[in-house]
């Protein structure tokens, strides 16, 4: 089905133009054995900020290779219309010719090149081939001041965070004089603070007169930022929606057109079975790996019982990932000092090793990077923590004993491939994540920590995340959960402690959970004795 509302249901705003800056017709994508895109039709206006929502997998980011060259004409269908006249990109230098340019959701930045050298690379300035590095450096600090960044050109991306970089990667756009901007994910990895700058910025570039089409999941920053959106739901384009129109857009028309239905509640109802003490921490102060005076944790005393979610709640830098990462393994930091117990009694975690013998398992916040091996198959990554479980006692594998181990979780947590040797790098982020939620499962854990579970899925690849973590739960683990978003944590919780530069400031139970009172436990300089509203849940 191939539906664009824009002829019939959407006006230009006053004071816009209505033509077109980019017309994609009938584009068709297919790849050995899968069709990624099929007949996919929509339109951009010249000045707009154009958001593509869909699950993953249905092929927003496909398309828009399409478009920028990546996957070059003549290995797709259909036309692609651009100011007017139809253009055939044979790569990616072509579009950039055109002043277009993606901004991947991987960024491309060279962690050992200088911001200036990052910028400018492949577009060197200077004359005949010799690199003026004086007006390098000049005009790179002049775009990195125009995206808001005061930082020396001279700096390496090592230097700044992942916020920063994001906006190295629009600098760069910039430096190519860009007319329409495209933005995979760009706030994927970046705390509120940092989201809402960048979106400020797009904003400001449509004011300028620049094009923007932005990918993306958050549907609460597309209806702050969109001025229109396109539905793509399995490789086609479902509808065109208009924030200016007539009919207010709501989060969960976007979501119906997502998913193909409607999702009565974000979250799965759950009533938790609470049983015993499962693990209890106290006292656990990490310091950090280089600089071995600062706290990155410091005295935290956390509880968490069979049967229980309990979240963690936190600022960008907060200590959560450092508390997890130091528990699992001491897999991070220095001078680590406190006590474990699981059950009651005290047990010593000096190696992952340790942690896997003990029951507990920690899944990753970056999934690509440090919770998979993107060149195996599903069979190999979930079997690689539990090598234990399909081999002999000689360290021989069993036959055929992989395959069941991954089928059985294939098929319980509904990862969507045909097989089990399936490249894990092929699957969208929703199944990726859930590949790495059945690794650590078939270790048979009585403690699970999960580590932005959802970041960078769909809401309904979130729908089913959640399922199974009360499922988990149900089962009698106890789950840890860290989230950056808080309406996950109050959706998903029993109870919810907050982090403050490496202490725990408050514990809030669900009842009382809200926004607001957890983000002035996170904002809280100095951690009382104890937070009022766990002591007032306590006694009800």
């Amino acid at each position: 089905m191939t539906t664009d509302t824009t002829a019939t249901t959407e006006q230009p705003r006053s004071g816009e133009s209505a033509d077109l800056i980019l017309e994609m017709r009938n584009i068709v994508k297919e790849f050995p054995g899968v069709k990624a895109l099929s007949d996919v039709t929509f339109t951009v206006r010249r000045g707009e900020v154009h958001a593509i929502c869909g699950e993953n997998g249905a092929g927003k980011s496909t398309l828009m290779k399409v478009l920028s060259g990546v996957y070059p004409h003549g290995t797709y269908e259909g036309d692609i219309v651009y100011n007017g006249e139809e253009v055939r990109f044979r790569g990616i230098r072509d579009s950039e010719a055109a002043r277009i340019v993606i901004i991947h959701q991987e960024l491309a930045l060279v962690p050992r090149l200088s911001l200036a050298e990052n910028i400018f690379l492949g577009n060197e300035q200077g004359p005949k081939g010799l690199v003026d590095w004086h007006q390098t450096r000049a005009r790179a600090t002049e775009l990195l001041r125009r995206v808001g960044l005061t930082e020396n050109a001279d700096l390496t991306p090592l230097d700044i965070g992942v916020g920063k970089q994001q906006l190295v990667e629009i600098a760069k756009a910039l430096s190519k004089n860009v007319d329409l901007l495209i933005l995979d994910e760009p706030t994927a990895a970046l705390n509120d603070e940092d989201s809402a700058h960048l979106l400020g910025l797009i904003d400001g570039f449509r004011k300028e007169g620049m094009t923007s089409i932005i990918i993306s999941h958050k549907l609460n920053e597309i209806a702050a930022i969109a001025d229109r959106v396109t539905v793509i739901r399995d490789g086609q384009t479902i509808e065109t929606l208009d924030f200016h129109g007539p009919e207010p857009i709501t989060e969960d028309r976007i979501i119906r057109g997502m998913v193909g239905r409607p999702l009565d509640a974000r979250f799965p109802d759950h009533t938790p079975t609470i049983g015993e003490e499962m693990l209890r921490i106290e006292d656990w102060t990490v310091h950090h790996p280089i600089d071995a005076e600062r706290k990155v944790v410091d005295g935290a005393n956390i509880t968490v019982h069979a049967g229980e979610i309990v979240g963690l709640a936190g600022l960008m830098g907060a200590g959560r990932t450092e508390l997890a990462m130091s528990l699992f393994g001491r897999t991070y930091g220095s001078n680590i000092s406190g006590r474990v117990y699981k059950r009651g009694q005290e047990i010593q975690i000096r190696s992952v090793g340790d942690a896997i013998r003990h029951g507990i398992a920690y899944t990753t916040e970056d999934r690509k990077a440090l919770g998979l091996n993107l060149i195996q198959t599903i069979r190999e990554n979930i079997s690689a923590s539990a090598l234990g479980k399909v081999s002999s006692a000689w360290g021989v594998m069993k036959p055929g004993a992989e395959e069941v181990v991954a089928e059985k979780y294939r098929k319980e947590f509904r990862i969507k491939t045909p097989n089990v040797e399936a490249l894990v790098g092929k699957l969208s982020g929703g199944n990726q994540q859930k590949v790495v939620l059945s690794k650590w499962v078939n270790t048979d854990p009585d403690v699970l920590i999960l580590d932005e579970p959802t970041r960078g899925i769909d809401v309904g690849a979130k729908y089913e995340i959640y399922g199974i973590i009360n499922a988990l739960a149900d089962a009698g683990k106890a789950v840890i959960v860290i989230s950056s978003e808080l309406p996950e944590l109050i959706g998903t919780c029993d109870r919810i402690y907050a982090v403050a530069e490496g202490r725990i400031t408050g514990e809030v139970p669900r009842a009382r959970a809200t926004q607001e009172e957890l983000m002035r436990y996170m904002t809280m300089e100095k951690a009382p004795a104890r937070s009022a509203a766990a002591t007032e849940g306590n006694q009800e």
